[in-house]
């Protein structure tokens, strides 16, 4: 699975989002780019599960050096290496061990049900908390420093894009 010619954002206001880890898995995927494939990096050691299905925008490289993270509100989990063409409403900002690792939350422009669904704002809070609450519980039983710093809504999402975009292209 070669990654390197998928556009980050196909159009303005869109990502492609590859899944590492589909909702309900305590199993932590991430894509291993020196062979193409999908690899199990860890097992969470917690009763948490992903909230929603979790993974990456390809061709992209956040301050954490990782590609930049994006979760993407399913109905039903898909699976790891499964590519969602989604739209990002906005941004879970946090810091993990000192170091930003703001992610991106979106909804698939396949479901027909999400397709009014633009902003944060859109989404029950508690919904918003128990996402936040999964990467505070996760991380910190990892012995990780996690800092929730709220979310951001979609008007964030581009500025965050092109930045993570832009230092790809510079590595």
């Amino acid at each position: 699975m070669d990654l390197s010619s998928l556009l980050p954002s196909p159009s303005k206001g869109l990502v492609n989002l590859v899944v590492e880890i589909p909702a309900g898995s305590r199993n932590k995927y991430e894509y291993f780019a020196g062979a193409g494939v999908m690899a199990l990096d860890r097992v969470l050691h917690s009763s948490v599960r992903y909230p929603f299905d979790y993974g990456f925008i390809p061709n992209t490289l956040a301050e954490d050096g990782a590609p930049l993270d994006a979760m993407v509100i399913m109905e039903e989990p898909t699976f790891a290496g499964c590519l969602i063409k989604a739209r990002p409403i906005g941004i879970l900002d946090m810091h993990d061990s000192g170091a930003y690792d703001g992610k991106l939350l979106c909804v698939p422009v396949a479901d027909p049900r999400q397709k009014e669904i633009t902003s944060i704002n859109q989404i029950a809070q508690s919904q918003l908390e128990d996402v936040a609450e999964f990467f505070r519980t996760y991380k910190s039983l990892e012995g990780r420093v996690i800092v929730i710093d709220g979310w951001r809504d979609s008007i964030f999402v581009e500025g965050l894009l092109k930045k993570c975009i832009a230092a790809n292209k510079d590595k």
